[in-house]
């Protein structure tokens, strides 16, 4: 069974930084990845990495949030800098799996940026 836990979410001022995880179990995973959605709006990609490092982000975040991945621990990580208030969203870990291709999804862990 797989289970997507992320971590990381919380409260944070403009301009501060927060650094979210997620860990996958129950397979191995081509794609992991972020996305989030925001109050009224849609759930939108923020950034994926490749199980071979190669990373993909929305033009929005480019050169604000850099991810990461740890294959040995199945895990995907996303580091945001510079945070704005219409950053504040809950964000979704994904992952791929690489044999099936299905695609997973966590609960979601909300950041929240105060101007």
């Amino acid at each position: 069974q797989v289970q997507l836990v992320e971590s990381g979410g919380g409260l944070v001022q403009a301009g501060g930084s927060l650094r979210l995880s997620c860990t996958a179990s129950g397979s191995i995973f081509s794609i992991m990845g972020w996305y989030r959605q925001g109050p009224g709006k849609q759930r939108e990609l923020v950034a994926t990495i490749t199980r071979g490092g190669i990373a993909n982000y929305a033009d929005s975040v480019k050169g604000q949030f850099t991810i990461s991945g740890d294959n040995a621990k199945n895990a995907v990580y996303l580091q945001m800098n510079s945070l704005k208030p219409e950053d504040t969203a809950v964000y979704y870990c994904t992952a791929k799996g690489w044999v099936s291709g299905q695609s997973y999804w966590g609960p979601g862990t909300q950041v929240t940026v105060s101007s």
